[in-house]
C-alpha cells in the first residue's frame, strides 16, 4: 500500500467510494466520473503502478476474473461491454494503481480515442 495512492486509500477505505463488488485480492468501484451508464474501476488492493509492474502478480487473473463478475452483476455481460488499462502518461493513465476500466450500458465506438 502507497499512504499517497488515492486507490489505494479507497482499498483501505480512508476515502469513500461506491464499492460493488470484490475477491480476495481485488476491489471494483464506481468511477466518479463515468464515461459510459456503466463505468467500474477494478483494482488489485496491493499496490501496483501499472500493468509493466504487475507481471509478478498472481492478481492478474482475479482483475479480469472480477471485470467478468461485475458486468454480470451490472447486467451487460450479455449486450456486451469493454475492459480497458491505460499504462503510464501516453496511455493515458490518470492514477498510478493498477486499474481495470469496465465499461458498457450503451454501443462502444472504435477506436476508443
Amino acid at each position: 500500500m502507497s499512504a499517497s495512492c488515492l486507490f489505494c486509500r479507497i482499498a483501505l477505505v480512508e476515502i469513500p467510494a461506491t464499492i460493488i463488488a470484490r475477491n480476495a485480492t481485488c476491489l471494483a468501484f464506481r468511477d466518479i466520473a463515468p464515461q459510459a451508464p456503466v463505468h467500474v474501476l477494478v483494482i488489485p488492493v496491493e499496490h501496483a503502478q501499472s500493468l509493466n509492474d504487475a507481471a509478478a502478480l498472481p492478481v492478474l487473473s482475479d482483475l479480469l476474473s472480477l471485470a467478468r463478475e461485475v458486468a454480470l452483476q451490472e447486467g451487460i455481460a450479455e449486450s456486451g461491454y469493454r475492459v480497458v488499462t491505460n499504462t503510464n502518461a501516453d496511455g493515458g493513465q490518470s492514477v498510478a494503481h493498477l486499474h481495470l476500466h469496465v465499461l458498457g450500458g450503451r454501443a462502444l465506438g472504435w477506436p476508443p480515442g
